[in-house]
């Protein structure tokens, strides 16, 4: 559904809004807001406060309907709330752990692995996870791909840490349509490249018509084989996956895969349920990555439930990450012995193809580290 309003002022432009982009106007940006809603002691309120100044609070009401009221230890709010924790400084933790600011071979590009480049659309993320790996990622500013899309993204929180455009290999929101072209030029020239990974923020914060836009550009490109898209939006903001979006992945002539990120069971309602049967489907394999969290997932039952339901609902468990040391976010780290640990009841308890690789992602390594 669109709803449109229009505008005052000299053009009297009309502005259409999507009901994801809705959502994510209305999006909880306040800790004070968020612990009122959820019936938290307000002491929680000046903790939280105190970590927003790095990293914003954002949640969209969807996900905000999944948390247990009264409950500051629920595992799905442990992944939004802020903590005074993130202000901690730890050894081996930094803003930049696994050495993307190397890897980038371009604006809004970055190549780590053999036959594969990884394009980093957009700065906006629909949630902001209190773990999240490129919290200190140097986007430019939360941009679109093409030029002039004043349609484009929802107001939501960037991840953005501001730069300049050549230095940050993020594509602005102002960028010219030479952005792009210089994307698809770099991809077009290197043979080798079979695949590319539409990553963020969240490449699903584009609208349809940019998206659409981007697939049919890159399906033109003859050694393009796949086309992957990471995605956190259809666990959060389920409404996202609407009929514009499955029409635009569903023709292209690129076998397309989508890497959906979920960390626990209880952020899979009915909705999502749904979301997920609508992509597969329509012919879109599902794969999941999950970070292995202190006090969210580490307890073996909850991951074999997690695992359990993926494979019910046709989603393949792909990934479990051991946590990447980015500052800030050591209270969430599980050892890798635990971890592996988890993994052996997990192979105890489920069918192979249920139990994901429990993997590290090494600063240079050619490819992720398996660490069971």
């Amino acid at each position: 559904m669109v709803s449109c309003t229009l505008n005052g002022g000299p053009r009297n432009t009309l502005s259409c809004r999507t009901d994801w982009q809705s959502a994510l106007d209305e999006a909880i940006r306040d800790t004070a807001e968020l612990c009122r809603l959820l019936d938290l002691d307000p002491a929680l309120w000046a903790e939280a406060a105190t970590a927003t100044g790095q990293w914003p609070l954002l949640v969209p009401r969807p996900y905000l309907s999944r948390i247990r009221r009264g409950d500051p230890a629920d595992p799905l709010l442990l992944q939004v709330l802020p903590k005074a924790a993130e202000l901690a400084t730890a050894p081996g933790y930094s803003a930049d752990p696994l050495g993307e600011a190397h890897a980038r071979c371009g604006p809004g590009l970055l190549r780590k692995y053999q036959g594969r480049i990884l394009m980093v659309t957009t700065g906006a993320c629909a949630v902001h996870c209190r773990f999240c790996f490129r919290r200190y990622f140097s986007f430019d500013r939360v941009s679109a791909v093409a030029s002039g899309d004043e349609e484009t993204l929802p107001s939501a929180s960037p991840h953005c840490n501001g730069g300049a455009l050549e230095e940050r290999g993020c594509l602005g929101e102002d960028a010219q349509a030479d952005n792009i072209d210089s994307v698809l030029r770099t991809v077009a020239a290197d043979r080798s490249i079979h695949e590319i990974i539409l990553s963020g923020g969240d490449p699903l914060m584009l609208s349809d018509r940019v998206l659409a836009g981007l697939i049919e550009r890159l399906a033109e490109i003859p050694h393009l084989r796949r086309l992957r898209i990471h995605s956190r939006m259809p666990v959060v903001v389920p409404r996202r996956v609407a009929d514009e979006l499955i029409d635009s992945i569903r023709c292209t002539r690129l076998s397309t895969i989508m890497v959906i990120h979920v960390n626990h069971p209880s952020e899979i309602d009915e909705e999502v349920a749904g979301v997920f049967a609508r992509l597969i489907d329509s012919g879109v394999p599902l794969l999941s990555q999950s970070v292995l969290l202190r006090g969210v997932n580490d307890r073996g039952g909850v991951l074999a439930e997690l695992c359990e339901r993926l494979a019910d609902l046709r989603v393949i468990p792909y990934y479990l990450h051991q946590l990447d040391p980015v500052a800030g976010t050591a209270h969430f780290e599980v050892s890798e012995a635990t971890g592996a640990a988890l993994v052996a009841e997990l192979r105890a308890r489920l069918p192979g193809y249920a139990v994901p690789r429990y993997v590290r992602e090494t600063r240079g390594g050619v490819s992720k580290k398996i660490l069971a």
